[in-house]
């Protein structure tokens, strides 16, 4: 067994690209390799035998946990009957068909027919080159511009890498590229003036996001993206009256919104989707994690009923819509899909992430929240966020040389949780799976107030 662990670190080493990884020190071994054999509600087990609580649902996905095996039994029936076949032309499956109605069935008011894709990246392309054809029916080729926001989080793609507003996904990418633009970012605990209130600062986000459309001229702007909170940005919860005064500005200047829902959807706020959670009106919304928790690689862009018409109007013009991916509507994805819809309604996970996350927090703030290097511990639903500052009276940070939040991560990890440093701040994140219960999050507050006396005893 240790020379299978050997030889499989090995090939790690050699042929594996990771991604979001420092490719020298990996290759040198400074970084661990670390080999995940199984996992079991929200538990994973390496093939070393460390077992780990994963308070981080993978990469914010795992919503129903792991080892459901109603989702592989579904997979597995999928695959023997039909493995594939493409949905273009008006081909479809009983599985791609039933789960585009479970959405739109759970989806906001408004919402019309959903595109598949295989993540949230292809998703969002999926919704520029919507907006653009759209905007192209409506006779107004110059409407073209996209806003997105600094610290927000959309994908990696060439567009979907430029609608990030994140540098670690743009340094040495030549991104962002036109038509994208970036506004300011609702992160309240760093506002630019200490003396603004939440829905003094929402104000000054809306100002600023009227002052762009201005600027750049209304003819010219399309589209408003965001994710209901940001999620990769550092967890951040918008401002009191953000939502509304933003989509103020939108209407005033018939600006499209598109929710980007990849995180939120089905369920991590304690609501079906963060639109209905913060009153958003989005005109699309983009889904990925949660839609089959990660047991298939799924997306979706869902749009709405005014969107639609215009499409219905351009294929009568155009013709068919030129866009396709050849694994849309995978049937194994939906059926995959179809079952962890009906885990969620069966296991009531929408309101478990509602309670047990709105205990997590206030436990997780109880116990760390007067630290002296803690400058905020925030969140909502089943995500939260402590944030490390070198001075909480001055809100000085630390050196991003010191690697804080990584360190505390580390800590976290060697004490059997698994957390997220964040990037571009010593943040550590939280997003677990939506089926944890308040003594596995008591596993995760203690072992979170435990890495921190650690970390900072040691500086």
């Amino acid at each position: 067994m240790l020379d299978k662990r050997n030889e499989l670190n090995a090939w790690d080493r050699d042929h594996f690209f990771h991604p979001s990884t420092h490719m020298s020190m990996h290759a040198r071994g400074e970084t661990p390799t670390r080999v995940i054999g199984g996992g079991e509600g929200v538990y994973i087990t390496d093939t070393d035998g460390k077992r780990s609580l994963d308070a981080f649902a993978g990469l914010y996905c795992v919503n129903v946990g792991y080892g459901r095996q109603k989702i592989a039994d579904a997979i597995a029936e999928q695959a023997k009957n039909l493995a594939y076949y493409h949905a273009y032309v008006g081909h479809g499956t009983e599985a791609s068909i039933t789960l585009s109605k479970m959405i739109i069935d759970r989806a906001p008011k408004g919402m019309s027919r959903v595109y598949f894709g295989l993540s949230g990246s292809d998703a969002n392309e999926t919704n520029i080159k919507l907006i653009w054809y759209y905007n192209n029916i409506l006779g107004r080729p110059e409407k073209k511009k996209i806003i997105s926001r600094w610290r927000g989080y959309h994908g990696s793609g060439v567009m979907t890498g430029s609608l990030t507003g994140l540098e670690l996904f743009h340094k040495a990418f030549d991104l962002p590229r036109d038509p994208i633009r970036h506004t300011e970012a609702p992160y309240f605990f760093r506002r630019p003036d200490r003396s603004m209130d939440e829905e003094q600062f929402a104000q000054y986000c809306a100002d600023k996001l009227e002052e762009m459309i201005l600027a750049e001229g209304p003819e010219t702007v399309a589209a408003f993206i965001g994710e209901p909170i940001l999620g990769t940005g550092g967890i951040v919860p918008p401002p009191k009256t953000y939502w509304q005064k933003i989509q103020a500005v939108l209407d005033k200047y018939d600006v499209l919104l598109v929710a980007d829902e990849v995180v939120t959807g089905f369920g991590r706020l304690g609501t079906m989707f963060g639109s209905d959670h913060y009153g958003m009106k989005p005109d699309l919304i983009t889904i990925a994690k949660g839609l089959t928790s990660a047991y298939a690689p799924l997306s979706g862009s869902i749009v709405s009923d005014k969107m639609w018409q215009v499409l219905v109007q351009g294929s009568d013009q155009l013709g068919a819509i030129g866009h396709g991916w050849t694994y849309s509507a995978h049937p194994i994805c939906a059926a995959a899909g179809i079952a962890n819809l009906e885990l969620i309604d069966e296991l009531g996970i929408v309101e478990n992430a509602g309670s047990t996350g709105a205990y997590f927090r206030s436990e997780l703030a109880e116990a760390v929240g007067d630290h002296k290097h803690v400058g905020e511990v925030r969140g909502d639903g089943l995500m939260a966020a402590v944030e490390f500052v070198e001075d909480r009276d001055d809100r000085k940070f630390f050196d991003p040389a010191k690697k804080i939040g990584p360190q505390v991560a580390s800590a976290l990890l060697e004490r059997g949780v698994i957390g997220r440093a964040m990037p571009q701040g010593d943040i550590l994140g939280f997003a677990p799976p939506l089926c944890l219960t308040r003594d596995e999050a008591d596993i995760v507050v203690k072992a979170a107030a435990d890495a921190i006396k650690s970390v900072f005893s040691n500086l």
